[in-house]
Parts: structure tokens; C-alpha cells; sequence
């Protein structure tokens, strides 16, 4: 097997074709062939590495070069996609081979986080990836969001084309990227494909010139469904000025269907509002992303309880040996164990059990359960003050 990267039209005639024949309909139409190469702008910047046999590729895993919000620190991400085998070559590690050396490239180029969306968890837990909240997906009646019709809300709403409106959409996603754990944007070469597809609208709530929600979203038919992207919102006010809009709907479409981060609550936005909320998590087809850091250099500088703690870290290629978490100076600190000064509590955590508490989607004790590293209760009480518990919300969908 040899490994080597792909230039971008090299794509065209490999990754692309193993990629299709493992997450869409086949055998492939020839249109759907044809359509492959409006596809390269937008992976551009991506790293795609494949895994060649008898001079056949077998195999294919990409990165794209993301950035991601860590506890308020905005840092280099790698977005792995695309890691497909040959049906005849499956089983064999040549998935295991490009992941190695597809993040050892990305964590040596300063990307410190990656995340993705598994085709089976269990295996990339086994690269040290912890799963993230999935998305909820809301579906209700318009008419049930009449009340908001009469409510007296600051600000206006903004009704565009997202072609014409993707710069706004845009500036928008880069505020919450700033402002929101676990939110992750992609580079401007691939998040362009929205604004060149253009087949969304883009509704904005403004508040005295600034821009403090957003949704894109399209209508299915009259009398279906208004299918909503992501609502992205700064306050209640900025998320009942979208929901309004919604309501003078109500003789056009029978549903709305909007997708939510994990910690929103539509069952408590109005009242009399029947409402169905779904997480689906299911394999294949409908994953639950996962994320892991791949240095500690992320850790640095996080703010931070005034907890103190070693931790052992173990099994991993990326993340090794044992480090002091420092916290009480409200700013995390990795300093030598030897600096202790004394007896501190201790954990053994492998990367995904440290990951898990530096994006917060599990309690120490829930590490020691899934068997993701050995918690004591003293070195536990003294990471929840360290990583407290936060719902990331990853947002990006690739």
C-alpha cells in the first residue's frame, strides 16, 4: 500500500467516485458523474490523501481546513470527510493508515482540534473521538406561533436571496463562531457553495443595525413544509423576531421544521405550542458528530475553574505523558507534574476521555464508566472545576 495526496483534479477519477459509491445512491448516473467536477472549487483547500494498490486507489480520507470555538478560544480545526474504501479492499486498516498520517500532516500543520461525522462511532473512538450533542430538529404548526403575531418585539426582520445576502450570513456565522462553544465554521472556499447554489432564503433579525439572528431556509411546496436550516439566534428576542416571521405562514405551509442546537427547549418558547422535537441518531445514515483534541497547545489558556489535578494521559499517538492542570489563576496552565509542590489528585485518561471534558459533553464519572480513564473521586471533584460542563454545538454539517 502506498499513501500519497491527491492534487485537486486528481479527485475527479478517485476520492470522489470511492466517496459517492459509500454514502449516495448507486451505481452512479451519468449526470451525477458529470456534476463531480463543479465540486472542486469548493474542496480546493482541502488535504485528500488516498491509499494506493497495484497503482488503484482503495481508499481515501480528506481534511478540510476548519476553524472551532474551545471554551471561548477560536483555534484551528481539521473537518475529516470523505474516508471511504473499495467494497473489495474494506477490513484491511487502510482506513486506520490514512487517518495516522492524514492528522499527523494536520496536527503538525497547527491544528490542535478535528472533528467529524463517524460511519461508526466505536471506530473513531478508537482515535481518541468522543461523540457531541447532535442537532435537534423541531416540527410544528405555524398557526401554533400565533401569539408572537401580537407580541411587540425590538427590531425588524430582513428577507434576502442568500446569494445576494451571503455576506451578512457569513459575518453572522463568524460572530457565533466567536461566541459559541463547539461552533465551527468552514474556510471561505467551501462555505462559498451557499451562496453559489442560491437555492435557500436568508431571514435575518436586526436590532439597531447589528444583525442578532439568522436562518436559511426553503418551502417544499404549498401546503407542505417550511424546511429550516440551523436558527441561529443571539438572545430570545433576536429567535422570536425569526419564529414571527414564520407565523405569517400559517395559509401557506402545514409544517415548519427548523433544526436547534441540543440546548434549546421549543417546548418552553409558547405556550399551547405542540411541538415534536428528534435527535435521530442512527448507523448508517444519520451520525451524531465526535471531535477530539489533537495537542495540548488548545488546552492553554482556556478559562477555567480553580482546580488543580494530574492527569496520565495513555494508548494515544497524539496526546502522551502526564501533565499538572493548573486552574487557579482562572486561566488553564499544563505545567511539569515535578511542579506540583506536593500531593495533588491524580487521573489516567485516554485522549478521548480528556476530550470529553475539554468540550464538557461528559462528567469525570461518566469518563470512568465508559471506561475512557480512571477517575478517582478527588481527581474528579477537581476536573468538573476545571472542565465544566458545556453543550458545544458544532453547527458545520460535512
Amino acid at each position: 500500500m502506498i499513501i500519497r495526496r491527491l492534487a485537486a483534479e486528481g479527485r475527479l477519477a478517485t476520492s470522489f467516485p470511492l466517496q459517492a459509491y459509500a454514502f449516495e445512491a448507486s451505481p452512479l448516473a451519468a449526470s451525477r458523474v458529470a456534476e463531480f467536477r463543479d465540486y472542486l472549487p469548493y474542496n480546493a483547500g482541502n488535504r485528500t490523501l488516498v491509499a494506493d494498490e497495484d497503482g488503484t486507489a482503495v481508499a481515501a480520507a480528506s481534511a478540510i481546513p476548519m476553524r472551532q470555538n474551545l471554551r471561548g478560544a477560536v483555534l484551528p480545526m481539521a473537518g475529516v470527510a470523505g474516508v471511504a474504501t473499495h467494497p473489495l479492499a474494506r477490513r484491511r486498516g487502510h482506513v486506520r493508515a490514512l487517518l495516522h498520517q492524514l492528522l499527523d500532516e494536520m496536527r503538525d500543520e497547527g491544528h490542535p482540534l478535528t472533528a467529524l461525522y463517524p460511519f461508526r462511532a466505536s471506530f473513531y473512538e478508537r482515535f481518541g473521538y468522543v461523540g457531541l450533542p447532535r442537532a435537534r430538529t423541531a416540527t410544528f404548526s405555524p398557526a401554533d406561533l400565533g401569539p408572537l403575531l401580537r407580541a411587540e418585539l425590538p427590531g425588524e426582520v430582513v428577507w434576502e436571496r442568500v446569494g445576494a445576502a451571503y455576506p451578512t450570513w457569513r459575518a453572522f456565522t463568524e460572530r457565533c463562531l466567536h461566541e459559541r462553544h463547539g461552533f465551527a465554521v468552514f474556510p471561505d472556499f467551501r462555505a462559498v457553495g451557499l451562496r453559489d447554489r442560491d437555492d435557500r432564503w436568508l431571514l435575518t433579525a436586526v436590532v439597531d443595525g447589528s444583525t442578532v439572528g439568522a436562518v436559511t431556509y426553503r418551502i417544499d411546496d404549498h401546503g407542505g413544509e417550511l424546511l429550516a436550516d440551523d436558527l441561529l439566534a443571539t438572545d430570545p428576542y433576536a429567535r422570536a423576531l425569526l419564529l414571527q416571521f414564520f407565523a405569517r405562514h400559517v395559509d401557506q405551509v402545514e409544517r415548519v421544521r427548523v433544526q436547534l442546537p441540543a440546548d434549546e427547549l421549543p417546548e418552553l418558547w409558547l405556550t399551547d405550542l405542540a411541538v415534536h422535537v428528534e435527535a435521530r441518531v442512527s448507523r448508517p445514515g444519520s451520525p451524531a458528530p465526535m471531535a477530539r483534541l489533537l495537542s495540548l497547545d488548545a488546552l492553554t489558556g482556556l478559562p477555567t475553574g480553580a482546580g488543580r489535578v494530574r492527569v496520565d494521559l495513555v494508548g494515544d499517538r497524539w496526546l502522551a505523558g502526564s501533565h499538572l492542570l493548573d486552574g487557579a489563576t482562572g486561566r488553564l496552565e499544563l505545567r511539569p507534574v515535578g511542579s506540583a509542590g506536593g500531593a495533588v489528585p491524580a487521573a489516567t485518561l485516554t485522549a478521548a476521555g480528556l476530550s470529553a471534558l475539554a468540550y464538557g459533553v461528559l462528567d469525570p464519572a461518566e469518563v470512568d464508566i465508559r471506561d475512557l480513564g480512571d477517575v478517582p473521586a478527588d481527581a474528579a471533584a477537581e476536573l468538573r472545576r476545571i472542565f465544566p460542563r458545556q453543550v458545544p454545538y458544532l453547527f458545520a454539517d460535512f
